[in-house]
């Protein structure tokens, strides 16, 4: 009998599942469910624009919805699908995304008393009303425990955990004395699934911890209580009740427990693997190793390398954390990203492209694209930096904002549309820039997410600035194939490195750099580079006065070669 993993992959917007044939690697089914709370699942403030939360009921909700969609249409195109034949899950979720819980593990949203209160609920990645919270715990580590930052790039973050935690202190007092503790939306939705109805027996991910909660054996787990306390008192005295291990994705945390079987169709007690952020999850199941950058292109955008743990590697200034085992084993996992792509691309089209382009989104995105295909880099005369939601890598600063450089009276929406791509991909090249000059080797780029699949031209624009070729993953999922993997290891069916090999592989089609587009892009970036650091470090370098004029140049050279 064919043996199956189940992959739940929680994102910003929707949740889906994943059901993977562990004998062949074919993607079964798969099921989505759009978040019903708030605007496209996210609970707003009107009066702050950097709130972002979310409703951990549309969790439960769309767990029960979307696995039994999976095992119902698996039932329905193969004779005799058993779901006794799933063996494992595997869970991942967006993150830094905490929620305050009570000490039976239980979120204080979902409590009566609590339900209508907005720092009540669970306080999504993308929440960025911690920036001052963040900078204090940057100052501090700095000078107490630089240690500590280290590991994380140089610079706390605002959409990390304990920037939120001290953030909700400060700004609902109430609502933190009430929560024993804290948990990752990963790390609750397996404690979920196993049963687990005390906040001090919850599995906690490495993944999560060592990324977002500068957690690391080096120093025994998470900051030390003088660290927290010199933050806010509250802080040294939840320290003793959250946690003191992590672990690995391909560690068993549990089995499926009965009343949760029940729901959901599936045999009680089959393993569930420890949770991890979705880009983690998803780098594996993009078939990441040594010398691939694993690109997931969405709202925003995460990177993953792996180095070898057994060879020294240098700490990174502004990546998003180095840890051991957080993406695959025996490996240190090294994060970086970027805070608006696809949200940037959507604000355009839904506050800038005129109705002339069409009346839908699609119908908007599908014009300009037909505009741009014949149009050369640089011919547009626009030069743009993409930090309308912050700058996640290499400046780690929520507080910066966008540019667009160059717009004349002729400028159109489509042009503007594609320097805002090309700034992302500028965006991108740093990144890369800035890994390599610290010794960790990218030859190959793989994507995946939407944009990597329904856009070519995005596709071609990013080889042709990074000079790199860009392949894309074969699964349209996976984050969540990458989570159905680790559900399978836990059910002992295999190692990390031997699952990769039977069920990841990138589609036939390769975007090649072309060298005529990377000449062009090579001086434009340079271009950028001078924005970056004057706007980003506050470090003018080159003539600033005659960019324009520049790319005025460049523009005609473009127009008329």
């Amino acid at each position: 009998m064919n043996q199956y993993a189940l992959g739940i992959d929680y994102g910003t917007n929707s949740c889906r599942a994943l059901l993977v044939d562990l004998n062949d690697g074919s993607e079964v089914a798969q099921s989505v469910f759009a978040y019903p709370s708030g605007e496209m699942g996210i609970l707003l403030d009107p009066r702050d624009p950097q709130v972002a939360r979310q409703n951990p009921q549309d969790y439960l909700d769309g767990l029960e919805r979307v696995t039994q969609a999976v095992l119902a249409a698996a039932a329905s195109k193969i004779e005799g699908f058993d779901a006794a034949a799933v063996v494992g899950i595997g869970i991942d979720t967006t993150g830094s995304t905490p929620i305050p819980i009570d000490e039976h593990a239980w979120p204080l949203g979902l409590s009566p008393r609590w339900r209508d209160h907005l720092d009540a609920q669970v306080w999504l990645w993308k929440d960025h009303t911690a920036h001052a919270e963040a900078a204090e715990i940057t100052e501090l580590a700095s000078q107490l425990r630089p240690e500590y930052l280290a590991k994380c790039g140089g610079i706390y973050s605002s959409e990390w955990w304990w920037s939120k935690i001290l953030r909700l202190r400060r700004c609902a007092p109430e609502v933190f004395a009430a929560a024993h503790s804290f948990v990752e939306h990963c790390d609750w939705m397996v404690a979920v699934l196993t049963g687990v109805n005390d906040s001090s027996q919850i599995v906690r991910s490495i993944c999560a911890a060592g990324h977002k909660a500068m957690f690391s054996p080096q120093w025994g787990g998470l900051p030390d209580v003088e660290f927290l306390s010199a933050l806010h008192p509250d802080l040294g005295a939840l320290r003793a009740r959250l946690y003191n291990q992590a672990h690995p994705c391909s560690h068993r945390a549990g089995g499926l427990a009965a009343s949760w079987a029940q729901r959901l169709g599936l045999p009680a007690g089959i393993a569930v693997a420890v949770g991890g952020f979705d880009a983690h999850m998803g780098a594996v199941g993009a078939g990441i190793r040594e010398g691939v950058l694993v690109k997931i292109l969405g709202t925003s955008t995460c990177d993953l390398m792996v180095a070898p743990a057994q060879r020294p590697l240098a700490d990174i200034p502004g990546v998003c954390g180095i840890v051991r085992d957080s993406v695959l084993p025996d490996h240190f996992g090294i994060e970086a990203g970027q805070s608006a792509v696809g949200d940037l691309f959507l604000w355009l089209v839904n506050h800038l492209v005129p109705e002339s382009h069409g009346s839908s989104i699609e119908e908007k995105f599908n014009s300009m694209h037909l505009s741009m295909a014949q149009a050369k880099p640089g011919a547009s005369g626009l030069l743009a930096l993409d930090w309308n939601n912050g700058n996640r890598t290499v400046l780690v600063d929520a507080q910066l904002s966008g540019l667009l450089v160059g717009q004349t009276l002729y400028t159109q929406a489509h042009e503007i549309y594609r320097a805002y791509i090309e700034a992302t991909a500028f965006g991108a090249l740093t990144i890369i820039r800035r890994v390599e000059q610290y010794g960790v080797e990218v030859s190959e780029v793989v994507t995946t997410g939407g944009l990597a699949v329904k856009n070519p031209l995005l596709m071609q624009i990013y080889a042709d600035v990074i000079n790199k070729p860009m392949k894309v993953s074969r699964s349209d999922q996976t984050c969540a194939l990458g989570a159905a993997l680790f559900g399978a290891v836990a059910a002992g069916l295999g190692g990390v490195a031997q699952l990769q090999q039977q069920l990841c592989a990138t589609r036939a089609e390769v975007y090649h750099p072309k060298p005529e587009h990377v000449a062009v892009y090579s001086r434009l970036f340079e271009l950028y580079s001078q924005l970056h650091d004057a706007f980003g470090r506050g470090e003018v370098r080159g003539d600033l006065g005659r960019l324009m004029k520049t790319l005025m140049e460049i523009r005609q050279e473009q127009l008329h070669c």
